[in-house]
């Protein structure tokens, strides 16, 4: 008769390596912290891509610093070929270039929790293609986790949609300014975390050096277009800094520690386990509002609480298992 052996060891490692905990949750603080520190450290004055671009420096520059504090930076780049650059990091680093300006763009118009609530919704864009391009299939277990997701975010949404406040109370410049771009920024961010997943567990590509070569061709990219852009005529017109001032470093530089470690928790951990720190992230930004606006949280967030946290623990537990059979 046939038995069945069932093989999950990666995932198990995955799930009990501490450095996937250690990094998982200090990207959700960043994420959580994200929303506020944007609104109340960036001028609406600000040109979007002067934004983006000082970021992706940043993430050079701290990406190089901890290859130096590894001792890795010399073996990585003596293998490097311009080929498996570009194949790895050249088009998630356009898409991540454009998803930068759309996330910018929405913190502007859009307060803090509806942000995160339409920005979790990459969790399943990031499955969707993960599946599509890595063939990494979901257990049962896993699926019932991401309808609890849903089921948790239906919940926040329509809390925060009985009491929104926006930076701008046009309904028009909320839709189009707001809510189109986060969600077309959540598409293209699942696309993305798949192809890096792709790149750093089957091409085996350093996370590190991936950070520095897609800020690179991002940065590369967002140039290019400031030729035609409103904001490169903003940029020659106005000067790069237009409206900076010393403390529109802050949201630049947690943005690109967060985009580190966004790399190491893809690269340890995966893009589907990347978005639930984006999910989690939603009860890190109302707890910070509670703190530092004076908002508290509603009834929907304390009845999404618990529901968050066992979907994390459900997808945690029961990993999708490949049934081999023997005779």
């Amino acid at each position: 008769m046939a038995t069945t052996k069932r093989k999950g060891g990666a995932s198990g490692s995955e799930r009990t390596n501490p450095r996937v905990w250690l990094y998982s949750i200090l990207l959700t603080l960043q994420y959580g912290a994200q929303p506020l520190i944007s609104k109340r450290f960036t001028g609406r004055e600000v040109i979007v891509t002067t934004s983006v671009l000082t970021c992706e420096l940043a993430k050079v520059v701290c990406a190089l610093i901890l290859m130096v504090r590894d001792g890795s930076l010399k073996k990585v780049f003596s293998q490097w070929t311009l080929v498996g650059s570009l194949t790895a990091s050249g088009l998630p680093a356009a898409i991540y270039a454009l998803q930068n300006s759309l996330l910018l763009i929405s913190y502007k118009n859009l307060d803090s929790l509806t942000f995160s609530i339409l920005n979790q919704t990459k969790v399943f864009f990031t499955a969707l293609f993960t599946y599509i391009i890595l063939r990494q299939k979901q257990s049962i277990q896993q699926i019932g986790a991401l309808f609890l997701l849903i089921m948790a975010a239906v919940l926040l949404s329509i809390g925060e949609g009985s009491s929104k406040r926006s930076g701008s109370s046009d309904p028009e410049q909320i839709l189009f300014y707001g809510i189109i771009p986060v969600l077309v920024a959540s598409v293209l961010s699942g696309l993305a975390s798949a192809l890096c997943q792709w790149a750093s567990q089957v091409k085996k590509h350093s996370s590190y050096l991936m950070t520095v070569e897609m800020s690179i061709v991002g940065s590369l990219c967002l140039l290019a277009s400031t030729t035609k852009s409103p904001d490169g005529e903003a940029i020659r017109q106005h000067g790069y800094f237009y409206g900076w001032t010393p403390l529109t470093m802050i949201p630049v530089v947690a943005n690109a520690l967060g985009g580190i470690l966004v790399g190491l928790v893809t690269s340890y951990a995966g893009g589907v386990r990347k978005g639930f720190v984006i999910v989690s992230a939603l009860l890190v930004t109302a707890l910070l509002q509670f703190l530092f606006e004076g908002k508290p949280p509603s009834i929907y967030i304390l009845v999404a609480l618990p529901l968050v946290m066992s979907s994390i623990s459900i997808y945690q537990k029961y990993p999708y298992q490949v049934k081999k059979k023997e005779s």
